[in-house]
């Protein structure tokens, strides 16, 4: 087993290390500023989206209860197509990879901008099994990026999403109060267009350098998006199984509390749509200051089991603040130690995953990745509005609190037991 895990790092360190030609450094950095731009660009236009589904579902007669089936359903299909998507783009590379997701993009929002039946709005969604721009982003950041700024640079991605999160919701209000909700699905649909031709434009048709298996015997089997096998052995490999055992567990509260802050907001602190508006550019920068401007010096500074511990920690206490929370400034004075622990969390736990398998596999492990987010918005709203409707606000941030601190202690035994190992 240890062998197999030098193994493993010696192929993911083979695999990024950097050239010595300076030319194909700064080939691969100009590559890395183009996928910042289209994951930016990408966030963009779902958030735009977001000022056209609620107010579309609404005219077309939807209650709650039916825009709830409509995100769960979003949910479980990108449940089921992360992995899926993640293996498709080992297989097929980047280029291929990320014009698949694109395309899926564009083909979402002309479905949204014909949609004038309650059916309309379900069947727009089925584009997003292949909508995953952020994780193709991720892995090509991955491919290009050395090991030891790995962290530091998926992190920048999180600054684009900031970026995308301010500028879709400003642009999306602007263009649906000024124009209609199907001019805007338009203009998303052409703003994805552009999106594919930078794609097509500027990134390659592989950024894994490494060479591919000499597994001859299994080499024409193993081609297939569909071979569960695949996906899962990546599981097998040393300290994987427990890093995604945490990121599922510690990262379920904080994703009840993120799906049910449109109900938080509406209900329990009463904002209108204008509060609601100021608070998320709120949220986005300071997303935008801390993955832009914190991250990157932590990591290069302190290990990263440090960082996620330290996360983890912060997260538990953002629970407890928010179960004694009354008023939306309370709730303001978290936002900052919650962004911290999100952004840290996510970014750390996506860079060990990825160390921690073959670079020939890095775009399954994001696509796994990417999946539990999806879980989160496919239990998090049945979990969360038991809790807040039988509970209160409170109940679910103590849930945070005592989830938090139960991983807490077991990544603190867990670092504890390897100091000794490390020392020997």
């Amino acid at each position: 087993m240890h062998r197999r895990a030098e193994t493993t790092e010696e192929t993911s360190r083979a695999s990024v290390s950097p050239q010595t030609n300076p030319a194909d450094q700064r080939k691969r950095t100009k590559i890395i500023y183009v996928v910042y731009l289209i994951a930016g660009l990408d966030i963009t236009w779902m958030f735009l989206q977001f000022s056209v589904t609620p107010y579309l579902a609404k005219k077309l007669g939807f209650d709650t209860l039916w825009f709830g089936y409509l995100q769960t359903m979003v949910g479980v299909i990108q449940l089921v197509g992360g992995p899926m998507f993640g293996r498709f783009a080992d297989l097929f590379g980047a280029r291929v990879a990320l014009s698949l997701a694109c395309s899926s993009t564009v083909v979402f929002f002309l479905l949204l901008a014909i949609a004038e039946h309650p059916a309309m709005l379900f069947i727009h969604k089925l584009p997003t099994v292949f909508m995953h721009v952020l994780p193709a982003s991720q892995m090509v950041v991955a491919d290009l990026s050395e090991p030891e700024k790995r962290a530091d640079a998926l992190s920048k991605l999180g600054l684009c999403f900031g970026v995308g999160m301010i500028a879709g919701s400003t642009l999306g209000g602007h263009l649906n109060t000024r124009y209609g909700e199907a001019f805007t699905a338009c203009f998303g649909a052409v703003g994805s267009a552009f999106s594919l031709l930078l794609v097509l434009k500027f990134i390659p048709k592989n950024t894994k350098v490494q060479a591919p298996r000499t597994d001859p015997d299994n080499e024409n089997k193993n081609k297939s998006v569909f071979n569960m096998g695949e996906i899962t052995r990546l599981m097998k490999f040393p300290g994987v199984m427990q890093t995604f055992a945490v990121k599922v567990v510690a990262g379920l509260p904080s994703g009840i509390f993120q799906v049910m802050f449109s109900i938080i907001a509406l209900e329990f602190f009463k904002l209108q749509p204008e509060q609601n508006g100021y608070l998320m550019a709120y949220f986005g920068i300071a997303q935008m200051v801390i993955q832009g401007g914190v991250i990157g010096r932590l990591t290069a500074r302190y290990s990263e089991s440090s960082l996620l511990l330290l996360s983890v920690g912060v997260s538990a206490l953002v629970g407890l603040a928010q179960a004694y929370m009354q008023n939306v400034f309370q709730f303001c004075l978290t936002v900052i130690p919650m962004m911290f622990s999100l952004s840290v969390f996510n970014v750390i736990t996506d860079s060990m995953l990825t160390k921690s398998v073959p670079s020939s596999d890095t775009g399954t492990m994001l696509g796994l990745c990417a999946s539990v987010q999806s879980l989160l918005r496919t239990v998090g709203p049945t979990a969360g509005g038991f809790l807040y409707v039988n509970y209160g606000i409170s109940s679910i941030g103590f849930s945070q609190f005592v989830v938090n601190v139960a991983v807490f202690v077991f990544l603190l035994q867990r670092a504890l037991k390897k100091a000794p190992e490390q020392m020997d």
